[in-house]
């Protein structure tokens, strides 16, 4: 969904093949590169300290969320490049002079290696993110106070139920389930899409780093109010729900949660459950900012319309208290611009009136 077409509508509008830019990339780069990495290494020096505390190892469970994710957006790079390439071949001509100068600039070695360093750097990020928010589940849950706040927002009924009786608790769950589901697909193919697509690699710097301040932000929201959301904290709402992938997930993880709390110890042990703040909401509205931040207009609308469904999805299932919801806005708000700040070393109001 974003960034796909980019190639297209940032393509140059005549024949004439733009000069490769790749000698000058690097350079106008390195300052946020070299911020972007002491961001890795402040917060996995972070990640390494409370695994000391907790005397719990940093893991990757079966490499799903580091090796095999990082493998894979590099895979999923290297196809959506050659679709990039084809495409701006086939706009400048579709001549071998074109397909040289093309490739010269979109596949340039300057060019792909900002791009791999990059993606290890949004991976690694995300390997620490996961471990620390595993760890959560050793923290006393502060779901009670939540759950008041939630019913004293809506006259005493839980908002829940109440969405359960607005759209049914059958022909609705099947839907939500689903876009609630390719919630880590949205992830990927936001920050590879941006990186194989978009002309300017420092656009596409903005957007993984948005990304990687929106998993470390939410790190701090766990360790601030940790909570469970109300399907772990309230199971009896949910109980009418009918089986989907969703609710698949809601067994695992609480399974997975017991298992961890048993013997925090065992190399499988393993958690995903942390609500405040709402990082589906979080992260899909850093996507949604992003795509107005480079004006596309499309996929501003679409990915709107794919927040709607995962803020009734988080509702709906129980994976959220409002007020996660609200956090995962603010979070998006905080790492568009520390991510725009990075790259441009100027507040994103300040360079727009200059380029007005």
């Amino acid at each position: 969904m974003p960034c796909v077409g980019a190639a297209r509508l940032e393509s140059p509008p005549s024949s004439t093949v733009v000069p490769s830019s790749s000698e000058t990339e690097g350079p106008r780069l390195a300052p946020a590169i070299w911020t972007m990495w002491g961001v890795v290494a402040v917060f996995g020096a972070i990640a390494l300290l409370w695994s000391h505390h907790v005397d719990i190892p940093l893991r990757d469970p079966h490499g799903k969320m580091f090796a095999k994710k990082l493998l894979g957006a590099i895979w999923f790079f290297a196809i959506l490049a050659v679709i990039d390439v084809a495409v701006r071949w086939w706009r400048a001509g579709h001549t071998g002079a074109a397909a040289l100068a093309v490739v010269r600039r979109r596949l340039a070695p300057t060019r792909l290696g900002l791009v791999l360093l990059a993606l290890v750097a949004y991976h690694l990020i995300y390997i620490f993110y996961r471990n620390l928010k595993s760890w959560v589940a050793l923290r006393t849950p502060q779901d009670d106070w939540m759950l008041r706040f939630d019913r004293d927002l809506f006259g005493g009924h839980s908002p829940a139920v109440m969405l359960h009786h607005l759209l049914g608790t059958t022909t609705a769950a099947h839907p939500l389930a689903f876009f609630y589901a390719i919630f880590t697909y949205i992830c990927t193919l936001s920050i590879v899409g941006c990186l194989a697509f978009l002309d300017d690699i420092r656009k596409a710097h903005v957007m993984v780093i948005a990304g990687m301040w929106t998993w470390i932000l939410g790190t701090a929201s766990y360790y601030l109010i940790p909570t469970l959301g109300p399907v772990f904290s309230a199971p009896q709402e949910f109980a009418s729900l009918p089986h989907t992938a969703v609710t698949g997930m809601v067994q695992g993880n609480i399974a997975d949660r017991k298992e961890f709390l048993a013997d925090p110890q065992a190399p499988g042990s393993f958690v995903g459950v942390a609500a405040f703040a709402s990082l589906h909401v979080g992260f899909t509205s850093t996507v949604l900012l992003m795509m107005a931040y480079l004006r596309k207009r499309l996929l501003t609308w679409l990915t709107a319309a794919y927040l709607v469904t995962v803020l009734l999805a988080t509702v709906y299932f129980g994976w959220h208290f409002i007020p996660d919801l609200v956090g995962g806005v603010v979070l998006a708000l905080m790492s568009v611009g520390i991510a725009h700040v990075t790259v441009y070393r100027t507040s994103p109001l300040r360079r727009r009136r200059n380029a007005s």
